[in-house]
C-alpha cells in the first residue's frame, strides 16, 4: 500500500493536467473563421514607352515591355494591330475603321454593343472621357468591373469626321479579375497613356 506522501506528486501532476486542459479549451471564446484567399504576388515592370509611328493613319506611345503585332485574324482590317503584354498574359486589341459618310453612329452603335456584351458578368462601368481639342481626339474608356469579366478595359477614339479607332483589353486565360486587379490597374494606366499621347495623321 502507498503511502500518502507518494501520492501526492502524483495528484498534483495530474490536477496541474486538468488545469492546463480546462484553461485551453475555455480560454479560446472566438470562433475561427477562414483566411481570404490569397493570390500570387505579380511583379510588374517599370514604366517606359516608346513611339509608334508608322505609315498608319494614327500614331501613339506604348509601352517597351510590349510588342506590337498586326492583326492576322480573318476579319482584320488595314490598320488593326495588336498590343501583347507578353509576361502579363495580355492583349489590346486595336480595330481602326475610316468614317465615311454618316457611318460615325454605326461606329458608335457597334462599340455600345460589344460593351454590352459583358453587362451581364460586370458590377460595374466606370466611364472616363477623352477630349482633346487640339489634336481632335475624342472618345470614352471604360472599366469594367466583375469578376468574370472577359474584357476589363475598353475605349474608342474618333476625330468625329475620318477616323474611328476602338481598343479592347483581354486576358489570355480565363478571367479572375479580383486577382487580376493590380494588372488590369496597371494596364488601364497604359490605355490612358496611349489615348493621351494619341495623334491622327
Amino acid at each position: 500500500m502507498k503511502k500518502i506522501s507518494q501520492c501526492i506528486p502524483f495528484l498534483t501532476r495530474n490536477i496541474a493536467i486538468c488545469v492546463v486542459l480546462v484553461i485551453m479549451l475555455t480560454g479560446c471564446n472566438e470562433t475561427p473563421t477562414p483566411r481570404p484567399r490569397g493570390y500570387i504576388r505579380i511583379d510588374l515592370p517599370e514604366r517606359h514607352y516608346t513611339p509608334f509611328d508608322s505609315t498608319f493613319p494614327y500614331r501613339f506611345d506604348y509601352p517597351t515591355y510590349s510588342q506590337i503585332k498586326p492583326d492576322t485574324s480573318k476579319t482584320a482590317l488595314p490598320f488593326w494591330l495588336n498590343i501583347d503584354f507578353g509576361k502579363l498574359k495580355a492583349t489590346l486589341y486595336l480595330s481602326y475603321k475610316p468614317i465615311q459618310g454618316n457611318n460615325l453612329a454605326t461606329y458608335l452603335e457597334d462599340n455600345h454593343l460589344f460593351l454590352s456584351r459583358h453587362i451581364p458578368k460586370a458590377s460595374g462601368i466606370e466611364e472616363l472621357v477623352v477630349e482633346n481639342n487640339t489634336s481632335r481626339v475624342f472618345g470614352m474608356i471604360y472599366n469594367v468591373t466583375g469578376t468574370g469579366t472577359a474584357s476589363p478595359v475598353q475605349f474608342y477614339l474618333t476625330d468625329s469626321t475620318n477616323h474611328f479607332l476602338r481598343g479592347a483589353l483581354y486576358f489570355n486565360f480565363r478571367p479572375n479579375n479580383d486577382s487580376l486587379r493590380p494588372v488590369i490597374e496597371f494596364l488601364n494606366q497604359d490605355i490612358i497613356h496611349l489615348a493621351e499621347t494619341f495623334r491622327w495623321k
